[in-house]
């Protein structure tokens, strides 16, 4: 097997096998949160359709990358090819609208009390599902195009504006609708991620200035409250930072791209990867970032580890009864 397509199968192979537990893990968790709770906070709730949307990024084009790096061709029919694209567009840009709303949702939650700021709170706070609903089927529309431009791989020439997506081909005829797709993506990104970096600016300001605030009152119940409100900030910064990351190579690859007389394919490759491993790597940094999260996850390795006696004896039972404690958003 020719050394770079096993590297490219071992790196899509690490994506799906770290991506769909991560991401089912949350939602899994989440939902029974609600269930026996009975309600869930707005940033779990953002958080959960984040994993959903990381999920069918993996479903609609990583899994697929995988399958075509081990040598599987031709798997996808004409329909099948619409309905990959079209969910892998709609899903990608619902990953990048979500994390945004995270970080803009904790910038609100960290800003002054005034009688603005507070109608925000309260208003993106109640209706968190219905923001994220909108954006979806805002979304839904936008792409709705992508069905009639989306068809399985021919073996005849194809048009010099054709982008191929693995097993299928979109094919944007001429010129001018392929430039418009372009430029449409790279501004579509670049006011999401800036929303996230202003957003993430002021929280780092605002961590700043608490650090300096809090320091004598972290007992209390007020700074416990505080300290919880700031961990999931900065838990939100470092979801921003890895997007941010990730979005810089790879649109660096692509101005880079631009200035190639032929460009090869496996730059396209890398790009995939890039682009796709913010829905697989995500995942670890809400799990072990977020407490009620990561006590779930260590309260299920310590009863698979520990000894049957030790369980009965009441020592999980313990480690679960901490769980409770957890006040993080």
């Amino acid at each position: 097997m020719d050394p770079y397509l096993l590297l490219k199968a071992i790196g899509f192979f690490l994506l799906v096998i770290i991506g769909i537990p991560g991401n089912m893990f949350i939602i899994i968790q989440f939902v029974l949160v609600k269930i026996i709770e009975k309600k869930l906070l707005p940033t779990n709730i953002i958080l959960t359709m984040l994993a959903t949307a990381n999920l069918l990024v993996i479903f609609s084009r990583i899994i697929f990358q995988l399958l075509n790096a081990i040598g599987l061709e031709d798997l996808l029919d004409e329909s099948e090819c619409k309905f990959m694209i079209f969910t892998y567009r709609v899903s990608r840009a619902m990953s990048i609208g979500i994390t945004s709303l995270l970080s803009c949702h904790q910038c609100i939650l960290l800003a002054p009390s005034t009688k603005v700021w507070s109608y925000l709170k309260q208003k993106v706070s109640q209706n968190a599902m219905t923001i994220i609903i909108i954006l979806c089927v805002l979304l839904i529309s936008m792409y709705s195009y992508t069905i009639l431009i989306s068809h399985a791989r021919k073996n005849t020439t194809s048009s010099p504006y054709t982008l191929h997506l693995i097993y299928c081909d979109a094919d944007f005829v001429t010129y001018t609708s392929y430039t418009v797709n372009g430029t449409f993506y790279l501004l579509r990104d670049l006011i999401l991620v800036t929303l996230m970096i202003l957003s993430s600016i002021y929280i780092v300001y605002t961590l700043l200035q608490h650090e300096r605030n809090v320091r004598g009152i972290r007992s209390s119940d007020r700074g416990q409250k505080s300290s919880a409100e700031y961990k999931a900030s900065r838990a939100v910064i470092l979801l921003v930072a890895l997007y941010v990351i990730l979005f810089g190579l790879d649109n660096s690859m692509w101005v880079y791209m631009l200035t190639l007389s032929y460009v090869n394919p496996n730059m396209n490759e890398i790009r995939v990867f890039l682009t796709s491993s913010y829905a697989s790597l995500s995942p670890i940094l809400i799990i072990i970032t977020n407490p009620k999260l990561k006590n779930k996850l260590k309260y299920s390795y310590a009863k698979k580890t520990l000894p049957k006696n030790a369980t009965n004896n009441g020592l999980v039972f313990s480690i679960s009864k901490s769980d409770n404690k957890d006040t993080i958003r």
